[in-house]
This record gives structure tokens, sequence and C-alpha cells, in this order.
């Protein structure tokens, strides 16, 4: 057994102040993979300090083309806006893909994009969308952000407080669900914006969501499924598990990319 002391921040400073006195503290939103995590005695926090009640951290909003969202917008808020579905109608599809009902009442934007879970559907849209992930501290462009399988340009006492981006031109996101957990086996997210086009993937990579640079430049050459068709997803970057070997999730990649391409609007 081990001890672990549970605070409520109201605000985000008075947060980031419970932390600096934590030894090995954890923030906690919905809770959706740490608290699983502690179950299985994989994380062993001396603290956790709940985000919840600070007022100012929730949201969605959407001026013309330009959206911001608190951290702590659940799924079912993102999945639920009509105004980031107008603006970003693949954003608030994606949302609504993810886990259950359960999952989407309780999880939230900023926990999902903090932990850079390695199959979590947000880190390849943030990623294509050229998002940027805002702290208690600074602003990180999410090429910056994400770093590798769980981690995060974050520092220990950092809080994510929401994210902003500027709506692109067209955006489809398409995934092949794990059947039990709904957890991305390969997901790719597709934004053409006036600049050029991102194409942000996730579920599939040993080093977490990444950018596939050769479908950009293929596709701003030539925005169509068929441009992708000469390209190939080198196997050795994927993840291999019971779910699926590395060589399927190197075709799915390139299979769910072509969909999503496909169906952009």
């Amino acid at each position: 057994m081990y001890e672990t002391i549970y605070a409520r921040a109201d605000s985000v400073s008075d947060a980031a102040s419970k932390m600096g006195s934590a030894g090995d503290g954890k923030y906690i939103s919905g809770g959706m993979t740490l608290l699983p995590t502690m179950k299985q005695r994989l994380a062993a926090p001396d603290a956790l300090i709940d985000l919840t009640s600070i007022g100012d951290m929730g949201g969605v909003d959407s001026s013309g083309r330009s959206v911001k969202i608190g951290a702590l917008a659940t799924h079912n808020e993102v999945n639920s806006s009509s105004a980031l579905r107008s603006a970003c109608p693949a954003l608030a599809d994606l949302a609504g893909w993810i886990g259950d009902p359960a999952v989407r009442y309780r999880g939230t934007i900023g926990g999902s994009i903090a932990n850079n879970d390695p199959a979590a559907d947000y880190p390849s849209a943030m990623l294509a969308l050229g998002a940027t992930i805002h702290t208690n501290s600074r602003e990180i462009s999410a090429d910056d952000f994400f770093t590798g399988m769980f981690e995060t340009a974050l520092s220990d006492e950092e809080i994510v407080t929401g994210i902003s981006f500027n709506a692109p031109e067209k955006c489809s996101y398409e995934k092949f669900r794990n059947p039990a957990s709904r957890y991305a086996m390969a997901g790719v997210f597709v934004a053409k914006h006036a600049d050029g086009v991102r194409v942000g993937v996730t579920g599939a990579s040993q080093g977490g969501a990444y950018r596939w640079t050769e479908a950009e430049d293929a596709l701003n050459a030539n925005w169509s499924p068929d441009a992708l068709d000469g390209l190939a997803v080198d196997e050795g970057d994927m993840l291999s598990d019971i779910h699926a070997t590395a060589a399927y999730r190197a075709n799915l990649v390139k299979v769910m990319a072509k969909r999503a391409v496909a169906g952009a609007k």
C-alpha cells in the first residue's frame, strides 16, 4: 500500500503551488488514464491535484476560423460543440469516436494531450491542425510539444490550460479502431491549409504521434487519395503487438490516410 494525498485546486496558480509542494504529484482531471494506471500499480504519485474546479479552463470557443478549447473541455463537449462543428467538423467527429460514453463525459482534451498516449486521437489532430498548446507559463507549437511515447515538452509543474488553432480549408480524421478499447490502431488526421497540407498519424508508431511529411508533399502536389498510391510507410518504425503486426499497421496508415483525404470537407 502507498499513501496518496488528494487536493482540489481552485485556480491555475493554486494548482501549481500545490504541485510544487508535492514530492511526486500528478495533475488529474478526468482520470481516464491515470486512475487505471494507479490501480495496476504502474504509477504511485504521492499527491493528486484535481483541476476540475478551475472554471476558466473549460469551454469551446470559435470566432470565424479561430478556435480555442479549454483544457478541461470533455470529449463530449468537444463533440457536441456547434461552434466547433461549424469551424472544424473533423475534430468534433474525432472526439465522438473516443472510448465509450463514460470516457467521453469524463475525459478531457487537456488530459489526453498531456498524457500523449501513443494510441490517443487528439495528438494527430493537434499536429495536422498546427495547433498551439497553451500552458500556465508559455505557448508551445504542437510540432514541439509531442516528444515521444507518453512524453511531452511539459515541465513537472506545468499545466496545459488550453489549445488554439486556425481551422483549415478542409480536414478529416479516419482511424482503425481496436474493437475492444476503441483506441486507434492507426489514425490519420489530414488538414488542407492555405499554406499547405499537414498529416498527423497516431496509434501506429513506436515514437507516438508524428507528421507524415512524405504524404504532405504528395498531397501538396495533388490533393487526391491517388497521390498516396506510390508511398510506402516504413514498417520498421511501427508498433507490433498482439493486436497487429508492424507491417499491418504500416498498411493501415496508408489506408486511413487515403480515406481521410477522400472524406475531407
